[in-house]
């Protein structure tokens, strides 16, 4: 039998890994999108369409088909290989079809408009008539008022598109592991910290470069050599690897895909009767409008730009006086920066590694969510994993119950893609009268631990883990009735919101002191270097505000101009970053051939989101920050409104649920210095 298709035999019905083998997959999905559409052809036979045989049934239609796929496209992110990845080739189509097959049916949407015709006096309640909206809108906004010719159009570019998202982020995943700086003389490495170098030599070992050490493009081993290497030469090899990915001309150039995937969305969207995809995506989001998005990003850019200027004057005339650089360039920012920042502040990532013991910061995250939800967090050994780095633990709340199963997988490797992000294999949904509580993982790349040495974070390691779990309480703490509307499934400038303001607690000292720690000592992190770490949190925050809203923008203008006008990548990128740069461009370096979160994930006219939610996060850190950053009766608040409530009502009545008002800019601008 196939694994994939029996019930799991395993603690709390969690992926069966160690049974699960790669050629499973494909029969499994196929199996299971006839059960699927055994599922759909009931409802079609419903000779009276009602809320709970069509839109709630619909929402249950296909689960198996929805966890099978959940575990596979988590592997081909965290664990994959060529076979995973040609697998995905096959299997991605087969889902866009089955996918098209039930949005673009018109028997079943005919059952749906019945219900949705009837709404006014179904008596609903706030999250039924949610899912009512939402399962309407979806297929409306998927095309079911189509014609069939251009049903079949859309069809087709589904499936292209299915197929460009993968292979973009094949491109760069090879792009990112193909590369490698090695160096053989022992002077090449001056600046590095030791544990760096340790590091280095471990994976030149790894290798067969014994003797020598490796740097690679993986953000462990990138940032710690662009911010401490002295040698600036190596310094411009390595960024111009980093930001040459995916743009060589070569089989692995993504430049005509993301030219390609453009005009497909743009397509699509026309069919359905929209000017732009921009368009078609704000439309389902908290801004609204391209408007709106461009009106909030540019308030942002007028505050930020000038002081944005002031930092890089300062940090051109520092390297001046301190090397003779007669001109700042894109590979010595980091580098000069962590410098001034340990003399303005007497603060490094060097001085506060030894605080932050990868072990001491989960046990800290785990305290801090249970000190706010009443979460515990226990090692269970008998949940199946898919690889050795991985740790699985029961989450039980105050009372002892059982709350979800949470994956934590942290380490680099060859086969997981770059950066950190939170995911699911089963979301929570209440179904037959039973809650079925989520599974959840949080996918990260930190610091290796070493011969010598435990993985020692850096801070901006530290809040990304609190960033990445923020989003792993608001799917563990979910409390729905319908899996579409549960836990993360909520707007896309709205679901930030968690994670982002998770991070603050990394800045107080009543929750460092909970699990910063010298790994050596013992000691807890003086009071005086938390100090250190919240007067330099204001540090080139103006540089990075402005970063952030130069990608928002380019988003935006990938997504709102029409693609016939977008002929070369490398000059609309140009052009479009012109307004927020403020270095001197590297020729031939191009970050849009890897900008994932827009061409791969799920971010394409939402990228300005992370900012958006900046505001949302400190406006209600604000209230922590009134009451008491572990205030009970706020995080009960938070926990209702916010983690637990989903998608069921609109974030922006959540929000003021929470707040008791509308957010204010305010709290923001002034936590980055920008008022």
């Amino acid at each position: 039998m196939n694994p994939l298709l029996e019930n799991f035999n395993t603690p709390f019905e969690t992926p069966p890994f160690d049974k699960i083998k790669t050629e499973d997959f494909l029969p499994a999905i196929k199996a299971a999108i006839t059960l699927a559409k055994t599922d759909i052809q009931k409802i079609k036979s419903e000779p009276i369409p009602d809320f709970e045989n069509t839109i709630v049934a619909l929402d249950h239609a296909g689960d198996r088909l929805g966890l099978i796929s959940s575990i596979f496209f988590n592997l081909n992110s965290a664990e994959t290989n060529d076979e995973i990845q040609a697998l995905a080739r096959e299997i991605s189509p087969l889902l866009t079809a089955h996918s098209n097959d039930i949005l673009l049916d018109a028997d079943l949407f005919e059952q749906i408009k019945q219900v949705y015709s009837q709404k006014n006096q179904l008596a609903l309640s706030e999250e039924q008539n949610t899912l009512l909206e939402k399962t309407y809108k979806g297929f409306v906004r998927n095309g079911a008022n189509l014609k069939e010719d251009q049903k079949e159009n859309l069809r087709k570019i589904d499936q292209e598109l299915s197929q460009l998202g993968l292979k973009f982020g094949e491109n760069v995943l090879a792009e990112t592991n193909k590369y490698s700086l090695v160096v053989d003389d022992e002077s090449q490495l001056s600046g590095l910290p030791d544990s760096i170098i340790e590091a280095a030599a471990q994976l030149a070992d790894e290798k067969e470069q014994k003797g020598k050490w490796v740097f690679t493009l993986a953000f462990p081993s990138y940032i710690p050599f662009m911010t401490y290497a002295d040698n600036r030469a190596l310094r411009k090899d390595l960024f111009i690897a980093y930001n040459t990915k995916a743009c060589k001309d070569d089989e692995l150039d993504n430049k005509q895909s993301i030219k390609d995937m453009l005009k497909l969305k743009n397509q699509r969207v026309q069919l359905l009767g929209y000017d732009s995809y921009a368009d078609f995506v704000l439309e389902e989001r908290m801004a609204k409008s391209g408007t709106a998005v461009l009106d909030f990003l540019n308030n942002l850019l007028e505050k930020a730009k000038p002081k944005a200027i002031e930092e890089v004057k300062e940090l051109e005339d520092y390297a001046k006086s301190l090397d003779g650089i007669d001109r700042l360039e894109k590979w010595d920012f980091a580098y000069y920066s962590e410098k001034l920042k340990k003399e303005k502040y007497e603060v490094d990532d060097e001085l506060l590694r030894p605080y932050f013991k990868l072990e001491n910061v989960i046990n800290g995250v785990f305290t801090t969510a249970n000190k706010l939800f009443g979460l515990t967090f226990i090692e269970n050994k008998n949940i199946p994993v898919y690889h050795q780095d991985v740790t699985a633990y029961e989450v039980k709340d105050e009372n002892g119950n059982h709350v979800a199963v949470f994956y934590a997988d942290f380490f680099p490797r060859a086969g997981k893609r770059n950066g950190a992000w939170m995911t699911s294999y089963r979301g929570q949904k209440i179904i037959d009268g039973k809650d079925q509580r989520p599974h959840v993982s949080i996918v990260c790349n930190f610091t290796k631990p070493t011969k010598t040495k435990p993985s020692l974070l850096t801070f901006n390691e530290v809040t990304t883990l609190f960033h990445e779990f923020g989003h792993a309480l608001h799917g563990m703490l979910a409390k729905g009735t319908y899996e579409s509307l549960s836990g993360t499934s909520v707007y896309w400038d709205f679901v930030e919101l968690p994670s982002q303001i998770f991070e603050n607690w990394c800045y107080e000292k009543a929750c460092l002191d909970l699990f910063a720690s010298h790994y050596e000592t013992g000691e807890t992190i003086p009071s005086s270097l938390i100090e250190k770490i919240k007067n330099a949190s204001n540090f080139q925050q103006g540089y990075q505000t402005l970063r952030q809203i130069s990608f928002g923008l380019l988003d935006m203008a990938y997504h709102s101009t029409n693609p016939r006008l977008i002929s070369d990548i490398h000059a609309f990128e140009q052009a479009q970053m012109k307004r927020t740069s403020l270095l001197s461009e590297v020729e031939g370096t191009l970050m849009s051939t890897s900008f994932s979160h827009i061409f791969q994930g799920g971010y394409a006219a939402g990228y300005y989101s992370y900012k958006w939610a900046e505001i949302l996060d400190a406006d209600a850190f604000e209230l922590f920050l009134e009451k008491g950053i572990f205030d009970l009766e706020t995080a009960k608040s938070f926990k209702k409104h916010i983690l637990s409530a989903g998608g069921s009502v609109h974030p922006s009545v959540l929000y003021k649920r929470f707040r008791g008002r509308e957010p204010k800019p305010d709290a923001l601008l002034k936590r980055a210095g920008l008022i």
